[in-house]
């Protein structure tokens, strides 16, 4: 890997951070030439420096418009930054002494504010 303040300096993958090479692993499965057909992302923000961020909704987004993306996150930041990149709105699963459900989602499978 070379970084653009060091353009003679090869870095070895021993020499990045965790999330600089989750970063780059999920840039490799989310920019793919072949995706398959469902990708599953679990905390993606996970050892993620807070700046990449956005860089990562919008690979997400840009996977999305490829293959089906299922994101879980605790990351507000990231939620919103996926906001922010496609308009589509999280929705927030809810457990609450034993009980688990996704906020507005009816009993017919349609959420309250029709997404």
């Amino acid at each position: 890997m070379v970084f653009p303040d060091y353009p003679k300096r090869i870095f070895e993958a021993s020499e990045l951070s965790d999330g600089m090479l989750r970063f780059l692993a999920l840039a490799g499965a989310l920019l793919a030439y072949r995706l398959p057909p469902f990708v599953a992302l679990n905390e993606p923000e996970a050892s993620l420096h807070p700046d990449l961020l956005a860089p990562l909704a919008r690979m997400i987004v840009k996977a999305d418009e490829r293959t089906q993306v299922w994101l879980v996150t605790h990351s507000e930041r990231l939620a919103d930054a996926v906001l922010d990149e496609r308009g589509t709105k999280p929705h927030r699963v809810i457990k609450r002494q034993g009980a688990t459900w996704i906020a507005g989602l009816k009993l017919s499978g349609n959420f309250e504010d029709g997404d």
